[in-house]
């Protein structure tokens, strides 16, 4: 079977649900499918250099390739004019088409190109459908929604949402839908760093429990929250030390005035910023992490949630995570809702009580091996395939 996965840019300044198709492509190559990335070098919108790689030809890596195009005429949009000629010309040699995020120029006219290519397509939303998303420039997305994504999504072999959750709320355009439930996949690393060795390049010690935001920081993310409540949890006396690990260089007027919020506050004494992480120091802070924290007013999925978690770190999340349930389900952390003193109360439970936290940490890890490994995923995806080609 030839698969295409078509996604804007797989650039790690998207962060995690670009680099979601890197990870689905690996596990499909494993299992014998012949699996090809179109792509743009976008590599941010805020004035940032291409991606520095061969445009226009395969790249090959880890069993799959990958066809990056420039972006022209509209570098801003992501958009890539060589992409769509190359998909007009080459739509007829594969079986399906997944298309991954509704409301980016080249993937609405890559998904119109193969609908009168009768190449059969998957849409993936990444959340854009929920309608607290479509709120943002609600104007324009109602126009670009009901004249470009409504005839896509009416002609497209199936919807993927990430949980039940983005499923239940996620608007159609008044379109009856097939829809796929299957979640993204994390990977279980192989070799960690050091236990203890991040949290002491930070300067914590071994008795301070860790918190770890991390994520983009961005307003959906519910820092609000968070900052409000570890205020409260100081106020009371508790020992603990937050780590903000995330950038936004497509919003930096919004990072500044975080970081210098908390700057400015009581939580400076008890916070560390480190910008965008990842590898070893990404993997040493998901470790050493005594809790991962992530109250989001909305995430469809929330891939650093799972990271976490395959590393046996509990979590606290809103319910705007929508992967809550399973989290709930396997007590593989705490879950609350919207609210200051929900969140405050769930990490005072978290931070004082040690062997809790160890208890479901290991349950967090079992979910993740039970429902997020990319192998179980890969099976669900092709089994899907071969039914909607």
């Amino acid at each position: 079977m030839k698969v295409l996965q078509i996604v804007p840019s797989i650039s790690l300044i998207y962060g995690g649900p670009s680099q979601m198709v890197l990870g689905l492509s690996t596990a499909l190559a494993k299992a014998g499918i012949d699996v090809t990335i179109l792509t743009t070098n976008s590599n941010g919108d805020t004035g940032q250099e291409p991606l520095d790689v061969p445009l226009g030809i395969p790249v090959e890596q880890d069993g799959y390739n990958i066809i990056y195009f420039p972006c022209s005429p509209f570098r801003r949009y992501k958009f890539s004019l060589p992409l769509l000629q190359w998909l007009n010309q080459h739509a007829k040699e594969y079986d399906i088409a997944h298309c991954h995020a509704l409301f980016s120029p080249v993937t609405t006219a890559a998904a119109t190109i193969a609908r009168y290519q009768k190449l059969p397509y998957i849409l993936r939303p990444l959340g854009t459908l929920d309608p607290a998303d479509l709120k943002k420039k609600r104007r324009l997305k109602q126009i670009y929604g009901n004249l470009l994504e409504r005839p896509n999504i009416a002609g497209c072999a199936a919807i993927h949402f990430t949980t039940e959750e983005e499923a239940n709320i996620s608007y159609r355009y008044g379109v009856k839908t097939q829809d796929l439930i299957i979640p993204l996949g994390v990977n279980i690393p192989d070799n960690l760093p050091k236990k203890g060795e991040t949290r002491h390049s930070l300067g914590i010690a071994d008795d301070v429990p860790l918190l770890l935001f991390m994520s983009r920081i961005d307003p959906k993310k519910g820092l609000n929250f968070l900052i409000e409540a570890t205020q409260k949890l100081i106020k009371k006396g508790l020992k603990f030390h937050l780590v903000l690990a995330g950038s936004n260089p497509q919003d930096p007027v919004y990072e500044k005035k975080i970081t210098q919020q908390i700057n400015d506050s009581i939580l400076a004494n008890y916070t560390t910023i480190t910008g965008f992480v990842k590898g070893e120091l990404k993997l040493g802070l998901l470790q050493d992490a005594d809790v991962f924290i992530l109250p989001s007013y909305y995430e469809n999925f929330g891939i650093a949630v799972a990271e976490a978690m395959a590393v046996k770190t509990p979590v606290v999340i809103s319910q705007g995570v929508y992967i809550w349930p399973d989290v709930e389900t396997y007590q593989a952390g705490w879950v609350t809702t919207l609210d200051i003193d929900a969140l405050s109360n769930a990490l005072e439970t978290a931070i004082l009580s040690p062997q809790t936290r160890e208890e479901r940490g290991k349950n967090a890890y079992q979910l993740v091996k039970d429902k997020y490994s990319w192998s179980a995923i890969a099976k669900q995806v092709i089994d899907a395939y071969q039914r909607l080609q």
